[in-house]
């Protein structure tokens, strides 16, 4: 198990689903001790309501949470190179972290986390794939810093 990292940013691919719950499940599990963000490869789509409704069910609160992408991360005067891990949980994630941080000396780690979107037909197939992919990214955050 890993020392807590003072800044994680958690990348997918819209934030949408995985990393806005995986940021808000970070803060939930470790409060303020470390300065959690998390982007997308693009912003496209707001935070799925399906996301909202399973963090719900554990007490983190992600209905106000504004997706954004990396470009808008470091408009917004956040630089990449001031997270000590990156933590990307989609392939092309990786690819965009790995090409965007290729020059500084920061970690970034692939998690392979299950895109539960267009998974199920009904409501509740539905919820239990998003469920799956909460507790998954759940997981791996305590294996990782407890």
């Amino acid at each position: 198990m890993g020392s807590l990292p003072q800044s994680v940013l958690f990348c997918c691919d819209h934030n949408a689903v995985r990393s806005p719950m995986a940021e808000g499940i970070m803060k939930r599990l470790f409060g303020t001790d470390t300065y959690v963000q998390s982007v997308g490869v693009v912003n496209d789509l707001e935070i799925d309501g399906f996301a909202i409704a399973v963090c719900e069910e554990v007490g983190v609160e992600l209905s106000r949470h504004r997706s954004r992408s990396f470009e808008e991360l470091e408009e917004n005067g956040e630089a990449l190179s001031g997270f000590d891990v990156v933590v990307t949980l989609s392939p092309a994630s990786q690819r965009k972290a790995l090409e965007l941080t290729r020059y500084y000396h920061l970690t970034v780690e692939y998690w392979p986390i299950m895109d539960p979107s267009g998974i199920g037909e009904t409501r509740e197939q539905k919820l239990n794939a998003y469920r799956q992919t909460r507790d998954q990214i759940r997981d791996h955050l305590q294996k990782k810093w407890g």
